[in-house]
Formats: structure tokens, C-alpha cells, sequence
């Protein structure tokens, strides 16, 4: 199913008019993700595509994010996604807590086509090994994106954004239950 992004109130952006998310469990340990970003793509900040690779701040340039939980329970793991084809995993064990690299997850598979008015970045991760994520269960997403343009601005989509600055982290933004 395809999910609109709202763009944070407080973050302005020139050249994006819409990002949009399809997210399904093609599998039950597996998670599918189609960000599609409609614009003008050569205003953005893009980096390089490389080797998939691990790495981390992925977030403080283009990239988009999935939370992910089971529908019960504070532990949740977050992926980043870079157009550059890196990619980092953690597990928190609550809000901002515990912290830690989620090893378990092997390297997701990418595939990227951008031209000038669009972006499309397909992701499919294996998560059937994460011990705080039933494989048989439901999974509450938090589905978002930093997107950054030339100019050094960046605005942060999700489908949900609480009160205040935007916070991925924050429950208000795990908003989809994915069976």
C-alpha cells in the first residue's frame, strides 16, 4: 500500500512536492520499501551511488528511514536508507534508549532510478533474525526521509509528526500496522 509523507511544518522545502512510501512483507522476515520522491532532483544534495555498505549519520543528508516494532512492547529497530546505496541498522530497547548496531541484518538489496522530475529507491531487508520483532506477528512502522537541497536546506517527511520539532523517534510517528 502507498503512504503520502507530510513534510514537518517547520521545515521547508523548494524542490520536493511529494515523497510517498509503498511498504509490504512480500515474506514474513522480509520488508519491501518503494520511496518515490517527486520533484525538481537535480536541487537535491545526492551522494554518490557506491557498493551497498554499512555506515552511519546517514540522516544528515538525503535519506530515508524505517522504524519498525512489534505491535506490542517499547523495543524498535531503525534502518537508513541512503540514494548512495549505504545503509545502517540499530535496535533501541525504548524511546532513544539503548541504543546499539542491530548486526544481525544483512545488507539490503537496493535498487535506484532517478531522472530529473522523480526518484525511485526500492529496499528489501531481511528481519527475521531481529529477536525484538516476531516474524509471525504485526510490525508498526514509522515510515520518513530527510531530504536535502543543494542549497544546504533539509526537510524531514514522515507519515505522522508530534507536536513541536521533528522527532522519527517519537511513537506519534510509528502510524502504519503492516500485517
Amino acid at each position: 500500500m502507498r503512504y503520502a509523507l507530510k513534510r514537518h511544518p517547520d521545515s521547508p522545502c523548494a524542490a520536493v512536492t511529494r515523497v510517498e512510501v509503498d511498504a509490504v512483507r512480500a515474506q514474513p522476515g522480509t520488508l519491501e520499501l518503494c520511496y518515490l520522491v517527486t520533484g525538481k532532483v537535480s536541487d537535491l544534495r545526492m551522494p554518490a551511488v557506491t557498493a551497498p555498505d554499512r555506515s552511519h549519520e546517514l540522516w544528515r543528508h538525503t535519506c530515508f528511514e524505517a522504524f519498525v516494532r512489534a505491535s506490542s512492547g517499547t523495543a524498535y529497530y531503525e534502518f537508513n536508507f541512503a540514494p548512495s546505496t549505504r545503509w545502517a541498522a540499530y535496535a533501541f530497547s525504548g524511546y532513544r534508549s539503548g541504543m546499539r548496531v542491530a548486526s544481525e541484518v544483512s545488507a539490503p538489496r537496493f535498487d535506484l532510478k532517478s531522472h530529473d522530475e522523480g526518484l525511485r529507491l526500492e529496499v528489501s531487508i531481511e528481519l527475521d533474525r531481529l529477536p525484538d520483532l516476531p516474524i509471525d506477528g504485526d510490525w508498526i512502522l514509522g515510515l520518513s526521509a530527510v531530504i536535502e537541497e543543494i542549497s544546504g536546506c533539509k526537510s524531514y517527511w514522515a507519515l505522522a509528526h508530534p507536536p513541536g520539532a521533528a522527532d522519527f523517534h517519537h511513537s506519534d510517528c510509528f502510524a502504519h500496522e503492516l500485517s
